[in-house]
């Protein structure tokens, strides 16, 4: 009885056995079968992972090869929380909050995620580093990156732009030009053994393509000379916002573009939108009398008036439809060129009647007003130019003076640059070349002549004309001991509420330098100058200081 009972219990452990062993073969075929490739994957992210290796941005330098934009090493803070113990993380969230002065919540949330990497802040400086190394905290670790640097703050700012977090370009050249500038990532496959130490293997790492780097035309010190005397003059007068560039006449490059309000490209998170705004090139403003370059040239060029011909203004008043066209100051007779010395409201206009609207309209249009210039850089508009069809009794009283049409600084400035270029029509452009990270050229860039707007002697005569505004007219601010100035005032009415103001204005002045031999032109636009707002008294002076130092520095600076 007792053998039988022990074979039996004998069986029945044996069975037993049978039966595990039957089991664990079929969990065995389980997992090798249906599981094999779900546990391959995660044995893959315990053990190895690929990091994206952040190629160098390519640098910016003005044209004489100063460098106004480029990286800096950096590191950044990322946490593996797979391997973190919840006292890992508890210590994580404490401590981190103050010193990187982040929300403990997000710092949480992102330790919560069961991955084994993530970002907790990017591109901190080497002090901070130093403390959270200093911490110990498991799980925690840092990548080396790259961190844009912007070694004069606002210099240029509305030109150059800026790069985000990721070095992606967000504004003004920096985006504009990203492709070239960004580069091509790598690739790291970073292996970790059972204690997650890294190691790396020497097939793992596919190098990443460094950026190109951009050489501009802008001149660090004209720059600098421009925005000097903007800001100045921006404060003086309590504007609202104000614009200046600096162009070399005869290649169309720009030499110096600014606006205020401006920013500080190592500040942006402290600029608003208003700040950041290129108004060179994004706004579009009733420019007033600096538009009756416009209706003199036409006026010549057309062979119906020259410089002698008398014209009559209406001794200050003129009723053009049902709207009195009124001068600031009222005259009687003045002659051709004296009606835009003086600036005569009424005689241009009396000029444009004698001309007809589909004059006035083609040479607008030549002068490229209501089309993009086409600058190598994002954003611009085309500004808005009425075609005659559209124009309403009293249009061929205000167009011709500057008033029912938008421009922007930058086409009048390239408008200008045409006069004193004796009628060529230069493409702006701010980009001379890009080269690779050995210095090989890889694109340049050279002048383009568009068009030719008016002729060389019409050129010539609208030259001494404008020269006569600065030496006897309403731009005698202007004048430069030594320097033969050539210029053109405006002061428009702002439309507010769909009429226009009476207290709110637009000043400008827009000129060339010398007028024998014209190296650079200059516009310089004011919104809402007050209490002065005169073209001649805001915006002349400006540019009597910008041209003045632009010229001495260009000719110390000669080889």
């Amino acid at each position: 009885m007792q053998n039988r009972k022990h074979v039996f219990r004998s069986a029945l452990v044996f069975l037993i056995l049978i039966f595990c062993f039957c089991l664990f073969v079929v969990k065995l075929i389980l997992i090798q079968v249906f599981r094999a490739e779900h546990l391959a994957e995660l044995a893959d992210k315990q053990h190895k992972h690929v990091i994206e290796i952040e190629p160098v941005r390519g640098n910016i330098y003005d044209r004489k090869n100063r460098l106004m934009a480029f990286n800096i090493s950096v590191f950044s803070l990322y946490a593996n929380p797979r391997h973190m113990s919840d006292e890992d993380k508890q210590k994580a969230v404490s401590r981190l909050s103050v010193l990187l002065n982040m929300d403990p919540e997000i710092i949480a949330k992102r330790l919560a995620r069961p991955k084994y990497f993530v970002w907790i802040k990017r591109k901190l400086n080497v002090e901070l580093v130093q403390q959270i190394k200093a911490l110990k905290i498991r799980g925690l670790g840092f990548r080396k990156e790259s961190k844009r640097h912007y070694p004069n703050g606002h210099l240029a700012a509305h030109v150059i732009g800026f790069a985000g977090i990721d070095n992606q370009g967000l504004t003004g050249l920096e985006a504009y030009r990203d492709a070239q500038l960004k580069g091509e990532p790598g690739k790291e496959l970073i292996f970790q053994d059972a204690r997650h130490q890294e190691l790396l293997l020497g097939d793992s790492m596919i190098l990443p393509k460094d950026g190109n780097s951009l050489y501009l035309t802008i001149d660090e010190t004209i720059q600098f000379i421009a925005e000097r005397s903007l800001e100045e003059s921006y404060q003086k007068h309590n504007a609202i916002g104000a614009s200046i560039i600096v162009m070399d006449v005869k290649t169309g490059e720009i030499l110096a573009l600014a606006n205020r309000p401006t920013y500080n490209l190592e500040k942006v998170s402290e600029s608003s939108i208003e700040s950041r705004t290129n108004r060179a090139m994004h706004y579009g403003y009733e420019p007033g009398s600096v538009f009756k370059v416009v209706t003199a040239a036409a006026g010549l060029e057309e062979g119906v008036f020259d410089e002698e011909d008398i014209i009559f203004c209406e001794n200050g008043k003129y009723r053009i439809g049902n709207h009195i066209l009124n001068d600031h100051h009222p005259y009687g007779d003045l002659s051709f060129r004296d009606v835009f010395s003086f600036s005569s409201n009424i005689g241009t206009a009396k000029i444009a009647e004698r001309l007809g609207p589909p004059i006035i309209y083609k040479y607008a249009k030549r002068f490229r007003f209501g089309i993009k210039t086409d600058i190598d850089m994002a954003g611009e508009i085309r500004g808005y130019l009425k075609h005659p069809s559209k124009w309403s009794k009293t249009s061929i009283g205000a167009i011709p003076i500057g008033h029912e049409v938008l421009v922007t600084p930058l086409q009048l400035v390239s408008a200008i640059a045409a006069i004193a270029n004796d009628g060529l029509w230069m493409k702006p452009y701010v980009v001379k070349y890009i080269k690779n990270k050995h210095n090989q050229v890889i694109q340049s860039f050279e002048p383009q002549i568009v068009d030719r707007v008016i002729s060389a002697e019409t050129a010539q005569r609208v030259k001494a004309i404008l020269q006569n505004v600065v030496d006897k007219g309403t731009g005698r601010n202007a004048k430069i001991k030594g320097v033969s100035v050539a210029g053109k005032t405006g002061t428009a009415q702002k439309v507010v509420d769909g009429k226009y103001s009476h207290d709110k204005f637009f000043a400008s002045f827009f000129g060339f330098a010398p007028v024998e031999d014209p190296k650079i032109a200059v516009v310089v636009v004011f919104d809402e100058p007050h209490p002065q707002y005169f073209g001649g008294t805001v915006a002349a002076p400006v540019f009597k200081e910008v041209v003045e130092n632009t010229l001495s520095y260009l000719e110390s600076s000669q080889p």
